[in-house]
């Protein structure tokens, strides 16, 4: 999950290839009805059952009522996913690919409805995690970072399920942002604000103080009353004290394999797989040595 361009379906695509490179099994998902490019073609996709481009054209909905409609629909057809995830054993890892509305997660009941049909609460008894990634950029603007950070604790309280929340793209801070700076936006906090390099004391008088235009986007973001919602909102996170995140470059095999890690931790993967007895992994062993 999370905002559009946050990096989902690569992420996705990445989490695939490292699974299949350490031959394990897995199932692709795709709930986004306005996908169209994908690096590995979905097991099952919701284009199958409707598309946002049907819906804008027949209802005459914008994107995001389009998209909005398209799940209600998938909620009133929810045998669409439990004919091809009840067949699943536990051996496999279910990824499911979201879009970038983020309303879906943090404000319509939407999507939390469809985790409790698919959880133990449901009746596919599927133990879930949700992924919730932020574009890494946006710790260059402390305002961005903390609307973000806001977001994603709005969809832990959504869903009420087990949460990671992923820093993506950190390889395009690279020559920006120092390995030490960087590891202050693991654990959003008021810190964070005090040495904000956008606030000065010119920027915290208000816009009305100057003279500026108070409908000017400029002077709003400029005046205090902005410095001091965002100061709001970070105490906000700082006192739920429920985020933090982890850091992802999908292009390294090592950062991938790190929040798989979690993710594994998260939904209890190696405890639900079944014990082998020796001769079992002896007997794996010598069928690949003859295989190759």
């Amino acid at each position: 999950m999370g905002p559009a361009g946050a990096g989902k379906t690569t992420f996705c695509s990445a989490l695939i290839q490292h699974l299949r490179m350490n031959k394990r099994s897995c199932f692709y998902i795709n709930l986004d009805p306005a996908a169209e490019d994908f690096v590995y073609e979905p097991d099952l996709d919701i284009k199958d059952l409707i598309t946002l481009e049907d819906v804008m054209e027949e209802i005459g909905l914008g994107p995001n009522g389009g998209l909005i409609h398209c799940f209600e629909f998938l909620l009133e057809n929810l045998d669409f996913l439990d004919e091809a995830i009840d067949p699943l054993t536990e051996e496999y890892l279910i990824i499911i690919d979201m879009p970038g509305q983020i309303e879906l997660y943090t404000h319509i009941p939407v999507v939390p409805t469809i985790v409790k049909h698919l959880t133990r609460t449901g009746a596919l008894n599927v133990n879930m995690c949700a992924a919730y990634l932020l574009e890494a950029t946006s710790v260059i603007d402390r305002a961005k970072y903390f609307a973000g950070t806001l977001s994603a604790m709005s969809a832990m309280i959504m869903l009420e399920m087990p949460h990671l929340n992923i820093l993506s793209k950190v390889d395009l801070l690279k020559g920006t942002i120092s390995k030490k700076e960087m590891k202050r936006f693991i654990d959003p906090d008021t810190s964070l604000l005090e040495d904000d390099p956008a606030d000065t004391e010119e920027t915290l008088v208000s816009a009305q103080d100057t003279g500026l235009d108070p409908l000017n986007s400029g002077s709003l973001m400029a005046g205090g009353s902005f410095k001091r919602l965002n100061r709001a909102v970070a105490q906000l996170i700082d006192d739920f004290s429920m985020v933090q995140f982890h850091k992802l470059d999908a292009q390294d095999e090592d950062s991938v394999g790190a929040i798989l890690s979690f993710i594994d931790d998260a939904i209890q993967y190696h405890e639900a797989q079944e014990p082998r007895e020796p001769n079992d992994t002896n007997e794996n062993v010598w069928e690949d040595a003859n295989m190759s």
